[in-house]
């Protein structure tokens, strides 16, 4: 099984190829929007080693769904819908 890793110098992505096929897993950046469990989206405030931090409150309907103002997302678990830079 052959597994390629390369580092990019602001994002994280990961290139793994097996007899399978090929599965790419970009980490998200302090700043990102994420979407993540059946459509919830939050700001990415801190990323750790196997997940990200996310501040939940930019949703329009978050005081209706009473969760939590932040919660913890595998990297595994969420995809990144909008880069903090590409306000720049």
């Amino acid at each position: 099984m052959d597994t390629k890793f390369y580092q990019l110098v602001d994002r994280f992505e990961y290139d793994v190829s097996n007899e399978l096929g090929v599965i790419n897993m970009a980490k998200a950046q302090v700043g990102d929007i994420i979407e993540f469990k059946d459509g919830l989206t939050g700001v990415v405030e801190k990323i750790n080693e196997n997940s990200v931090i996310v501040d939940l409150t930019l949703m329009e309907n978050f005081k209706s769904l009473a969760l939590e103002e932040k919660t913890v997302v595998n990297h595994k678990n969420y995809k990144v819908i909008h880069t903090a830079n590409e306000e720049k």
